[in-house]
């Protein structure tokens, strides 16, 4: 009796392996057959991604760099390392916050927006090359109050100049630009951080709607 519960035992662990075995093979089968995407920006887009995951749950595998993506010098630092040696089939991607940090004096930008522009244009020619639907963030509001009022200092007004530069930039690429700054601008009061350029979790909800609808047209695009 001993040995024949023993033997239901092994029999009972191997077929329950087995079965343990096969959902998680057909679970990296369903994710291998997801179409790829990738999101490359600042903290804004941390904020937003793990909503932008559940929001395309079974409709795409959404994956983001794995850092903060900094300004646009950084980014040329590392785009191929976070591109990696995969395929992906849409790239959400930003720069733009971090360009305009301004020094304690507030007179010198990070990034000079004329150097802002020929960075985007080294970080564009390179996401093309992967072959992916590119999508292009506007950077998201600075809130209106005096820069010294924010750590690090920025001007509220700098983002629709560097914004404007990033348009023309997108356009004449034929890049599709997810506007998060028009969203996101009428309300701030609501959604952002008071003097604080991050948002609340219902604000990072909300951009989260905007950016899913947005690679979900891309992905649309695909089929």
């Amino acid at each position: 009796m001993l040995r024949r519960n023993q033997i239901f035992r092994r029999e009972f662990l191997s077929l329950a392996s087995a079965a343990l075995a096969a959902r998680r093979a057909g679970r990296a089968q369903e994710k291998a057959a997801l179409p790829r995407v990738l999101i490359i920006g600042d903290s804004i887009s941390i904020g937003y991604t793990d909503f932008v995951r559940n929001l395309l749950q079974g409709k795409a595998e959404v994956v983001r760099i794995p850092v903060n993506g900094g300004p646009t010098t950084y980014g040329l630092e590392n785009i191929q390392s976070w591109l990696g040696g995969g395929h992906w089939d849409v790239i959400h991607f930003n720069w733009g916050l971090h360009d305009i940090k301004l020094d304690p004096a507030g007179r010198t930008r990070q990034v000079p927006i004329a150097k802002y522009e020929e960075n985007l244009r080294l970080l564009v020619k390179t996401l093309k090359a992967t072959g992916a639907r590119l999508i292009w963030a506007s950077t998201t509001p600075v809130p209106p109050v005096p820069w010294t009022k924010l750590d690090p200092p920025r001007s509220t007004s700098d983002v629709p100049f560097y914004n404007a530069v990033a348009k023309k930039v997108m356009d004449e690429n034929s890049i599709a630009i997810d506007d998060l700054y028009s969203f996101a601008f009428p309300r701030l009061e609501t959604i952002q951080q008071p003097s604080n350029v991050h948002f609340t979790e219902e604000g990072y909800r909300e951009l989260a709607q905007q950016v899913a609808a947005s690679i979900t047209a891309a992905l649309d695009k695909i089929k």
